[in-house]
C-alpha cells in the first residue's frame, strides 16, 4: 500500500472506483476513432476449436454483457449482416473491446496503491477475472468471423 487512507475511504473509494473504471474506460474507447482498431484485415490460420475446447467459450459467452450499446458503441452480441464491409468492421469493434479491458484490467490492479495486503490480492484477482473472459470471447468472436471473411472472399474470388 503506497497511500494510507482509512479504511472507510478505502471501501468507498473501490466500491465506487471500480464500477466507474469500468465504464468510464468502455465509454472512453467507444469514442476513440474506428480506424485504430481497423488493420489490414486477413484471414486467421488460428482455430477457434481452441477456444471452444479449452475455454468452453460457447457455454458462458452469452452470459457476458456488452456494455458497447450502452454508449451508443457497436453491438457485438449477434451478426447484423453478412457483407464483408460490416464483418470487417465487426472485427475491428473486437480489437476496440479486446483494448478496452486490458486497459481496464491494468487501470483496475492500481487500486493496490490505496488498498492494503492482503485486499490488493483481492484487486489484482478481480481486475484478471471480470476481464479476461471478455477477452477470450472477442478473441474468438474475431476468429470466428475472419474465418467467415475468408470463405466470403474465397466463394467471391473462386
Amino acid at each position: 500500500m503506497w497511500i494510507e487512507l482509512p479504511n472507510l475511504w478505502i471501501a468507498l473509494i473501490n466500491i465506487i472506483g471500480i464500477p466507474a473504471c469500468h465504464l468510464s474506460i468502455a465509454w472512453l474507447c467507444t469514442r476513440l476513432p474506428a480506424r485504430y482498431f481497423e488493420k489490414q484485415q486477413q484471414t486467421s490460420n488460428s482455430n477457434s476449436l481452441i477456444y471452444e475446447k479449452i475455454f468452453l467459450v460457447r457455454y458462458w459467452k452469452s452470459l457476458l454483457p456488452d456494455a458497447a450499446p450502452w454508449f451508443n458503441g457497436f453491438a457485438k452480441g449477434s451478426l447484423s449482416s453478412t457483407k464483408i464491409d460490416y464483418l470487417q468492421s465487426f472485427v475491428a469493434e473486437t480489437r476496440r473491446g479486446e483494448f478496452s479491458h486490458w486497459v481496464q484490467m491494468l487501470a483496475i490492479s492500481l487500486f493496490i496503491i490505496w488498498t492494503p495486503p492482503p485486499a490488493h490480492f483481492i484487486i489484482i484477482i478481480y481486475a484478471v477475472f471480470s476481464n479476461t473472459p471478455c477477452i477470450i470471447n472477442l478473441r474468438y468472436t474475431r476468429l470466428r468471423i475472419l474465418s467467415l471473411i475468408g470463405k466470403k472472399q474465397s466463394k467471391n474470388h473462386g
